[in-house]
Formats: structure tokens, C-alpha cells, sequence
């Protein structure tokens, strides 16, 4: 749950997402949910050239399991904040399998 979390907080950023079929397609993350399925909004496709089709694609919806990378704006990511919650549901993986 925690990139769920994560993706949930930056809703409403500008996002490029990078599918296993080598589409990058840049947009505005409009909503992430518990698949990681991504919808994003007023989207432009990074090689115009090779995916001229999707020129007309004004909004997407992004299956989780077809994502290679999401590529985050850098001043939108606070590490510390994501190495703490990582710390913690490490001890929390611990403690549940020592039960």
C-alpha cells in the first residue's frame, strides 16, 4: 500500500508514464487506485512520430499491470517521507510473520 499512498498524493501532478510497449505518454495524474491502474488527463504522447494515432487522445486510462516507469516531477518526492513509511512497514512485515 505504499505506492498506492504515495501515487494518491500526487494527484493533480504532472506525470510521464512509460508502457511496456515503449508508449511514454505525459499527463496530468488524475486518479491512481489500489492496482495501480493510472488515469491521467490532458495527455501528450512523448514520440509523436511513431504513435501518431494517439495525437487526438485528450485523456487515458493506464491498466497498473502494462506500466514499466513512472516518472515523477523531482521536487514532488520527499525521500525521507518515503524511507520512513518504507522502515515502517518492514517492522510491521516483521512483526506479523514472528506472530
Amino acid at each position: 500500500m505504499l505506492f498506492y499512498s504515495f501515487f494518491k498524493s500526487l494527484v493533480g501532478k504532472e506525470v510521464v508514464v512509460e508502457l511496456k510497449n515503449d508508449l511514454s505518454i505525459q499527463g496530468t495524474l488524475h486518479s491512481v487506485d489500489q492496482f495501480l491502474n493510472i488515469k491521467l488527463t490532458d495527455i501528450d504522447v512523448v514520440d509523436r512520430e511513431k504513435y501518431p494515432h494517439m495525437l487526438s487522445v485528450k485523456s487515458c486510462f493506464v491498466r497498473g499491470s502494462v506500466v514499466r516507469y513512472v516518472q515523477l516531477p523531482h521536487e514532488e518526492v520527499d525521500v525521507s517521507l518515503l524511507q520512513d513509511a518504507t522502515r515502517k512497514e518492514a517492522v510491521q512485515s516483521r512483526q506479523s510473520t514472528a506472530s
